[in-house]
């Protein structure tokens, strides 16, 4: 008896291992249903569809045409700091004729180094926006607008403006050029009529001027800029991070941001770093890489290419 007990003791065992390794394991809790995330909101205005951008070698865009043509001024003010200042104006056709029409207008800022007279300039070293302005609107495919080009040389700046503390170039534009331009012409003084354009160094001013002031300008178009050391990369992020985390923000851009810059661009990389500051953040907007590099061939393309979607008839404010 005893050798039986001793031979069947192992088979116990194992047949109770196997009994306890084939049981069905314990019911676990269900797991929560995972969380729907919400989806992003429409823009306070439909999406404008952007159009191609012309041939590099196309000049044909901002050719004198046969077709009407606005006018040019150059307007000398003193600023708030008693600096004799001058801009360039253009006023689109039929300004002069028509005397019961208000305009939007475009504030289109020039590079380092340059000046008002830059934008349009028409020796191949400017930005001939007056003629690309005309044949747009002879085309039917911009709306007549008013385009201020102002001298931002000396306070233009790589540096973000600190919160709530306006820099030298905010200060002008909301002290001087604005008021000047809604006294002495007839323009649509309102937010939702203000567009923010620049490049290189004038591509800061509409970062550090545009960004908190979303409540004087409702569009901004930057062209081939972008911090240029992660130092003030990060400073931009910290100052303006009320702003960019705000979910209200996107009701305020009336077109989504514009940003461009060519394939071989010096400002390149620098504006895509900005560009992801504005993605993570679920700010809406357009990123076009273009070819070409830092060049007046491409800033011209790209004002072609953001006047035709500038101003849009959608209400509100």
């Amino acid at each position: 008896m005893r050798r039986v007990l001793r031979w069947l003791a192992p088979a116990l065992a194992a047949a109770s291992i196997i009994v306890s390794a084939q049981a069905p394991p314990a019911p676990q809790a269900t797991p929560p249903a995972p969380t729907r995330m919400a989806p992003p909101k429409a823009g306070v205005c439909p999406l404008p569809i952007l159009s191609a951008l012309p041939a590099m070698e196309d000049t044909s865009f901002h050719a004198m045409k046969d077709v009407p043509h606005g006018k040019l001024e150059q307007v000398p003010y003193k600023n708030y700091a008693a600096a004799e200042k001058r801009m360039h104006v253009y006023l689109p056709p039929g300004y002069e004729k028509e005397t019961n029409a208000r305009y939007p207008v475009l504030y289109l800022n020039h590079g380092g180094g340059d000046d008002d007279s830059k934008w349009s300039a028409t020796d191949g070293r400017g930005g001939s926006a007056h003629l690309i302005l005309d044949n747009l609107i002879a085309a039917g495919k911009a709306k007549p607008m008013i385009i201020v080009m102002p001298s931002t040389r000396g306070c233009a700046s790589a540096t973000p403006s600190a919160p709530g503390k306006d820099d030298a170039c905010t200060q002008e534009y909301l002290k001087d050029i604005i008021p000047l331009i809604d006294t002495r012409y007839r323009t649509r003084p309102d937010r939702a009529s203000r567009a923010l354009a620049g490049l290189s160094m004038g591509g800061f001013v509409v970062l550090h001027t545009g960004m908190p002031h979303l409540d004087t300008f409702s569009e901004l178009y930057v062209y081939s800029s972008g911090h240029i050391s992660e130092p003030t990369l990060k400073q931009f992020e910290e100052n303006f991070s009320s702003v960019l985390k705000d979910p209200g923000t996107n009701d305020l851009f009336r077109v989504p941001y514009y940003m461009a810059a060519g394939e071989t661009d010096i400002a390149l990389k620098n504006g895509m770093k900005v560009m992801a500051l504005f993605n993570q953040n679920g700010i809406r907007n357009f990123w076009v890489l273009s070819s070409g590099g830092h060049e007046w061939a491409n800033w011209r393309r790209y004002l072609h290419q953001t006047a035709q979607i500038m101003f849009p008839d959608c209400g509100g404010k």
